[in-house]
């Protein structure tokens, strides 16, 4: 069962075409990682799946309904729920509080109070608690703010390069972060170019290049795929091999 499916999608900004005529299937339950090379057109089927930009052409469905046109406010009411690159902590207040500001559009009371704890617990920032969130280090702040998505109880989780900028040990932890909600149950979609964290965390891998899908299949087949270790070392330019 598809939670997302995306069929022959394409998006043109002018004279260039982003993606073109890209399938793309997430099932429920599952980690899937969108791969590629810069420019293979990632970040925009990203931003079109969360209704950033509408398609040019092709139809995107959430739970079987055809949501191509919905506003991103609409999907997240759908159970979409999206951690962008850039953090948007809300850094002069303290970690509980910024977890506190994502629950209380979904709880109240004892139940907001249990969550604050499971969440804070669960993304190992229980004893940073009271930090002003701008004083966390790099990848706490990253947590923190997976923990503000997760808040809201999502369907779906899709996360924008969420280990960017992170030394090998967050990497790793953040890993086990999403491991850990997705054994709850929690579908995945991640955009990501670290493939030491696709290793750790991907069941289904989709690989983009130059706007189209390229490859798709399951971690292993992919892995073991020699078209795809091409794009990633360069060598199918026209330059030889090497560069």
């Amino acid at each position: 069962m598809a939670l997302v499916e995306v069929k022959g999608v394409t998006k043109s900004f002018g004279g260039l075409t982003a993606v073109s005529d890209v399938d793309l299937a997430v099932s429920v339950g599952e980690v899937h990682c969108l791969i590629g090379p810069n420019g293979a057109g990632k970040s925009t089927l990203f931003k079109l799946i969360v209704g950033l930009y509408p398609p040019t052409k092709g139809t995107i469905f959430f739970d079987s309904l055809d949501i191509t046109r919905e506003r991103p406010s609409a999907r997240v009411q759908r159970g979409m729920s999206i951690k962008m690159q850039a953090p948007s902590v809300f850094k002069e207040l303290p970690v509980r509080q910024n977890i506190q500001v994502a629950l209380q559009q979904r709880f109240s009371g004892a139940e907001r109070d249990a969550e604050e704890e499971r969440l804070l617990t669960l993304l190992n920032l229980a004893s940073e608690s009271g930090k002003l969130a701008g004083a966390l280090s790099h990848g706490q702040q990253q947590w923190l703010e997976i923990g503000m998505a997760l808040a809201l109880q999502p369907r779906l989780l899709l996360l924008d390069e969420p280990t960017a900028g992170m030394s090998p040990e967050e990497t790793f932890q953040t890993g086990e972060l999403v491991k850990s909600f997705n054994a709850e149950g929690m579908t995945v979609l991640a955009v990501e170019h670290d493939m030491a964290f696709v290793r750790q965390v991907a069941q289904r891998v989709t690989v983009l290049h130059l706007g189209k899908t390229f490859a798709r299949g399951s971690l292993e087949s992919i892995l073991e795929d020699e078209k795809v270790a091409e794009i990633y070392l360069g060598r199918t330019q026209a330059h030889g091999h090497g560069h």
